[in-house]
């Protein structure tokens, strides 16, 4: 007679386990370094453009309509 192989006991815990690959962890520490460094070069750099205001000093971007142009004030302005 053969002996037929027998599957492997399931684990007490299958979650503690499961360890993500070497490769993925690597990339994740690597693109949350480049994010870290990202952003510490643009807050050092500050805006690409200050003088680039609303046409309006009492509005802010959020309080433009859905149809007015951006940075261009409104219909009013095209005259």
């Amino acid at each position: 007679m053969t002996q037929r192989p027998q599957p492997p006991a399931p684990a007490a815990s299958g979650a503690a386990r499961w360890a993500p690959p070497p490769a993925l962890v690597g990339f994740l520490v690597l693109l949350g370094l480049m994010f870290a460094g990202s952003y510490a070069v643009g807050a050092a750099a500050g805006p690409v453009a200050p003088g680039m205001r609303s046409s309006d000093p009492g509005t802010t971007g959020s309080e433009r309509g859905p149809l007015e142009p951006h940075g261009h004030g409104g219909a009013d302005d095209a005259r």
